[in-house]
């Protein structure tokens, strides 16, 4: 009994984490790949860009292009997300200088 308890919780939750890879459509990766440009942006504005930010949009761009719209959406929240900490990085390190050490 408890074979088919964790069977089915492991399908379940297998289902449940490709579902919203799989329901992602056109639009929705367009939407993301946007939102990934403008947080790329924001970041090279505060001049946070990180390094690997534009290819993993061009992927997403790429993949979206193929008809792969949940991995286009996948690829394009992960630019996202390192814009936005790219911004936070930046702006956190904003006017900090180097160690006294360093001077001496």
């Amino acid at each position: 009994m408890s074979m088919r308890i964790a069977l089915l919780a492991a399908l379940t939750l297998g289902l449940a984490m490709t579902g919203s890879a799989m329901a992602s459509d056109k639009p929705t990766a367009d939407a993301a790949i946007a939102a990934a440009k403008a947080a790329q942006k924001e970041a090279a504005a505060a001049g946070g860009e990180w390094r690997d930010t534009g290819a993993v949009i061009e992927d997403a761009e790429k993949a979206a292009s193929e008809g792969n719209f949940g991995s286009a959406v996948e690829l394009a929240k992960k630019a996202e997300a390192q814009g936005k900490l790219g911004k936070k990085q930046a702006m956190e390190q904003a006017g900090v200088g180097n160690p006294t050490y360093l001077y001496n």
